[in-house]
């Protein structure tokens, strides 16, 4: 045997000392084996779709922030229902901007039965029934200030916005929302928006909490769809939860479980993988998380340079999300990916 053949025999022979004969690039050697032993999916089932709402007729506007993504009146809206419906993704989450005048100290809009959201909510149901509506009651859209509950004398008043956004609740639940989604991070306010779907007969209507959303730096790209980012006066984290502390979101998460929330969510998404996985792990319900708009900015603006590539990253990401536990994930890639999904 001459040298080299000695010395690369003795080499394998010490990589199987080593491993015990374990070798688990055997699973990865084709792509069937890849995806016979692959341990996570993201289907089409998965996808949320966040769109944004404004008031008119056939109209849409760019969002300079959130590239590929627009704002629509209610006639684009419906257009984008029958489109995801045909995608077979299962729900949109809608979020309004409406006319400035329309905002006062209290987000008195929100209480309209014929405000932005609420003419959005009947009109894509009575064009798409097929397709999940799921709604936020949070003030921010529809307040002067930009925050997502009543201000007082430079305070956010806790019980007063509960009232407000569990009535406002019933109402998007009279319009035909499937799920209300409260984003405001009031305390108690899961168990009164329950009390009071219930005693409005929404018994059907589910809760999915924003159980633990953080005071993020990541939102500003939402800020401007919705149109508060101007409008905000001082910031959120008196009511979001520190960015630092994870006990702490267990513990926001535990209190919405027990006040009767049906699902979880957990936002921003990516940054706060840690918290998914701890959600799941301790409470077995159905968690999402929410990838906001500065992560999504993030990849666009990256792959438009040239620096990632955007759709392999998309794809990344998304999985991420299903490896931390996630049951789904509110995404503006969602059309993006069920179009991509559905060609593989």
């Amino acid at each position: 045997m001459n040298r080299y053949v000695q010395a690369n025999s003795s080499s394998a022979a010490s990589v199987d000392e080593i491993t015990g004969h374990r070798r688990l690039r055997r699973n990865r050697k084709a792509d069937w084996t890849r995806r016979m032993v692959q341990e996570n999916r993201l289907t089409v089932d998965d996808l949320i779709w966040p769109i944004f709402l404004i008031p008119g007729h056939n109209r849409r506007e760019r969002i300079e922030a959130m590239p590929g993504v627009e704002r629509l009146t209610v006639d684009q809206a419906v257009k984008e229902a029958r489109r995801a419906a045909d995608l077979g993704i299962p729900a949109l989450a809608t979020f309004p901007n409406i006319a400035l005048d329309l905002r006062d100290d209290i987000g008195s809009n929100s209480l309209a039965a014929d405000n932005l959201i609420n003419e959005a909510t009947r009109t894509i149901k009575k064009a798409v029934p097929e397709i999940g509506i799921i709604t936020d009651v949070a003030l921010d859209p529809f307040t002067s200030h930009g925050h997502d509950g009543i201000l007082k004398d430079g305070r956010i008043l806790n019980d007063e916005t509960v009232a407000q956004i569990s009535a406002a609740a019933v109402v998007q639940a009279d319009a035909g929302a499937d799920i209300i989604a409260p984003s405001d991070m009031m305390d108690g306010r899961i168990g009164a928006i329950r009390r009071a779907l219930d005693s409005a007969g929404h018994h059907d209507v589910g809760i999915m909490s924003y159980a633990t959303k953080f005071a993020s730096a990541f939102y500003g790209p939402y800020r401007e769809a919705i149109g508060t980012g101007g409008l905000l006066k001082g910031d959120k984290r008196t009511y979001y939860i520190d960015p630092a502390n994870s006990d702490e979101a267990v513990r926001e998460a535990a209190l919405d479980v027990e006040e009767g929330a049906d699902m979880l969510m957990v936002k921003p998404g990516l940054p706060y993988l840690d918290i998914v996985q701890r959600l799941k792990d301790t409470f077995a319900m159905p968690t999402y998380a929410y990838q906001v708009s500065g992560e999504y900015a993030m990849i666009r603006a990256a792959a438009a340079n040239g620096w990632i590539d955007g759709e392999m990253v998309m794809m990344e990401s998304l999985l991420a999300f299903k490896r931390a536990g996630c049951d789904g994930i509110l995404t503006y890639f969602a059309p993006e990916v069920a179009e991509r999904l559905a060609r593989t």
